[in-house]
């Protein structure tokens, strides 16, 4: 009886010590540095929500690296460079820190691209469009995007110029390297397509506060048709000046997806009934597939009480982050470690996934870091209720 006590009570104790070892397992970090201070903004929290959303189901399933749990540190760079460069060089500092991604601003991200090479940070870009923040000509790359790039905006968004019948377009742009990737974007398009034709060229500062004489200029021009670039900041100002012209003067505005990450909508109010706007897109819960969506619906309800489309703001934020989250912990458990080099390589050896954005055969190869390619970019509206909806194609 006394044996078989203290086999039981050796039981126990192994139990106990098993538990214990579990639940002791060390942690595998990723940063997020988003711009989460900027007024009015939405995308760095539709990021975030699609990372933990994505960890939330990675962790439920076992975690990485045969059960160690994967978390997520959170930085405010307020869309400033210096306080970014602040916190990369903080992340690269933190052991079992993999990863960081990266928020929407392209100007901010573009500042990190030597530093994450001279620090070996692997950059997770699930926003920023600025075609040079993948194609930086580094090898081997730390850089991976899952994402639109303006190499695929700008052409999509002048065909859809054309589709409405405009075959004269002016380009409104913001004077930042953003805006000077889109404008070389464009000149590659003009370049090889005859229409529609450009008729000029107009920059704007951040911060302006007023729009409309640049978008007057451009009309004068000859323009049919806008191709904007612009955050929801710029994107409010310009719409509300516009919808206060006589309707014979307001074009169609054909925008880059900046104007997505904020709370753009809602400040411009009834004016946007006023103006035909689109914007160019890379996801939409309405187009992914059902199954996925309802899954990931149905984390987001338990996380943040968010269950219906209607409530996701910002959602390319979310879609991108999500499936980037799944990726790179796949390629955490294919290199067996935590280290930043073996897990860069293991990023460019992943095999098919199923993701919210797509299934992705291989999303990213020593050649080319960007996941998504012109296949997957449509144009979409705005409802009035906020909704970002796909238009048909040509529509």
């Amino acid at each position: 009886m006394r044996g078989f006590q203290a086999l039981f009570v050796y039981a126990i104790l192994l139990l106990s010590s098993t538990s214990q070892a579990e639940e002791t397992k060390p942690v595998v970090y990723l940063g997020f540095d988003g711009e989460f201070g900027v007024e009015q903004s939405t995308s760095a929290q539709a990021i975030e929500r699609g990372i933990l959303i994505a960890l939330d189901e990675i962790n439920r399933a076992g975690g990485v690296l045969g059960g160690r749990p994967l978390q997520l540190v959170t930085k405010d760079n307020r869309s400033v460079t210096a306080r970014g460069v602040k916190n990369l060089k903080e992340f690269a500092q933190t052991p079992d820190l993999v990863a960081m991604f990266v928020g929407r601003f392209s100007p901010v991200v573009l500042e990190y691209v030597d530093l994450a090479h001279e620090l070996n940070m692997i950059i997770l870009d699930p926003w920023a469009a600025a075609d040079a923040i993948t194609q930086n000509g580094k090898k081997p790359n730390y850089i991976f995007r899952l994402s639109l790039r303006d190499g695929l905006a700008m052409p999509a968004m002048l065909k859809h110029a054309l589709g409405k019948g405009a075959e004269q377009v002016g380009l409104l742009l913001p004077n930042t390297s953003w805006g000077r990737s889109n404008l070389a974007s464009a000149e590659q398009y003009f370049r090889e397509t005859s229409q529609p034709r450009p008729v000029g060229t107009e920059w704007y500062q951040w911060g302006d506060k007023q729009m409309i004489d640049k978008y007057q200029a451009l009309r004068a021009a000859g323009a049919q048709a806008i191709a904007f670039v612009a955050n929801d900041s710029e994107a409010v100002i310009l719409c509300r000046e516009m919808a206060a012209l006589p309707p014979k003067q307001r074009l169609p505005i054909i925008s880059h997806w900046g104007v997505t990450g904020g709370n753009f909508v809602n400040l411009v109010g009834a004016d946007l009934a006023k103006i035909d706007f689109s914007v160019v897109q890379t996801f939409s819960f309405y187009k992914a597939d059902p199954e996925m969506v309802q899954r990931v619906l149905a984390v987001s309800d338990r996380l943040f009480g968010l269950s219906r489309i209607e409530q996701i703001e910002s959602p390319v934020g979310v879609g991108h982050a999500y499936d980037l989250t799944h990726l790179v912990a796949r390629a955490i458990d294919l290199a067996g470690t935590t280290d930043r080099r073996a897990v860069r390589d293991a990023l460019e050896r992943i095999t098919p996934y199923r993701g919210l954005v797509k299934t992705f055969e291989r999303p990213f190869t020593p050649d080319n870091h960007d996941a998504l390619g012109a296949e997957d970019v449509f144009m979409a509206t705005y409802r009035l209720d906020g909704a970002i909806v796909p238009l048909p194609s040509g529509g």
